[in-house]
């Protein structure tokens, strides 16, 4: 059988695993949809338009053959999850998917204090964007619980890759070194991403979730000073939290401190992570980097 991907929301982590499946095999068909139709078209990809308040058109002919869903769309605070609230009874309907992934956050563990998460760790979100996520992710794993359909939760860290994360911030002049006394993050480069995604495919394991991090919780001014010294740029100017202009989600981000394990993936998945750390990702980026 064919293998024919949809993804709800084509966006970054979902084109770079759409080029890294071409890459990989030619067979795959691809299709996918967006808010409105994207400037540019997506190479390949058959694409629709789904804004989360309306019903997709023609769902269940869209649907009809795939084999694989990946779900990027963040839920609503009125109605959850948009695919699951407006395509619930045509996802039910596919005879042919065996597998689904949710593209969650690791904000659903909430507050940690700096302390470790790993993949056992219970979920505890402290900020209502993160109570939504995990509300997304049960009303998902639902449908794998009373349905079997083959659901996957995905949890991932701060994203980065080519044109987005702090080395594109920084070259845009947008960049600001905020000092938390204490405060880590983790992160994950987008091609590891794509390679974790993949190798689910590969194994699935219907019910199951995975922290998507790299191997090294660290501070962002950590992060930014090791990029202006791969680029001999002068350090960033330190500001403090109190003190920095930022949007009300950059709070919620900051209100949130841990270090996150990603055992899972290598264990469960047999993954090798590209880019164990930031330091091998961004020294990769500034050598691509123009």
């Amino acid at each position: 059988m064919q293998k024919k991907l949809f993804c709800f929301g084509l966006g970054y982590s979902a084109r770079n695993l759409i080029q890294r499946l071409k890459e990989q095999n030619s067979d795959w068909l691809f299709s996918g949809c967006c808010r409105t139709l994207p400037d540019k078209p997506i190479a390949d990809v058959d694409t629709h338009i789904f804004d989360g308040k309306e019903p997709m058109a023609s769902i269940d002919n869209i649907l009809s053959e795939v084999t694989h869903i990946l779900i990027s769309i963040a839920p609503q605070d009125d109605i959850g999850d948009p695919v699951l609230h407006l395509h619930h009874a045509a996802i039910l309907k596919l005879k042919n998917l065996k597998w689904l992934g949710y593209l969650s956050t690791t904000g659903v563990y909430g507050d940690r204090k700096g302390d470790w998460v790993d993949d056992e760790t219970v979920p505890a979100p402290t900020s209502s964007k993160g109570r939504t996520r995990w509300d997304a992710e049960q009303d998902w794993l639902q449908l794998y619980r009373t349905h079997q359909m083959p659901v996957h939760i995905f949890r991932l860290g701060s994203i980065y890759g080519p044109e987005r994360g702090q080395l594109s911030n920084l070259k845009a002049g947008r960049l600001q070194k905020i000092i938390k006394q204490g405060q880590y993050f983790s992160r994950i480069h987008v091609e590891d991403i794509s390679q974790i995604l993949t190798a689910s495919m590969d194994r699935p394991n219907p019910g199951q979730s995975y922290n998507v991090v790299d191997d090294l919780p660290a501070s962002s001014p950590d992060v930014i000073d090791y990029i202006c010294d791969l680029l001999n740029r002068p350090p960033l100017p330190a500001i403090d939290i109190n003190d920095a202009a930022i949007s009300p989600m950059m709070r919620i981000f900051y209100s949130e401190n841990k270090r996150v394990r990603n055992d899972r993936i290598k264990q469960e998945l047999g993954v090798t992570l590209k880019y164990p750390s930031y330091k091998e990702g961004f020294t990769a980026l500034v050598r691509k980097s123009p």
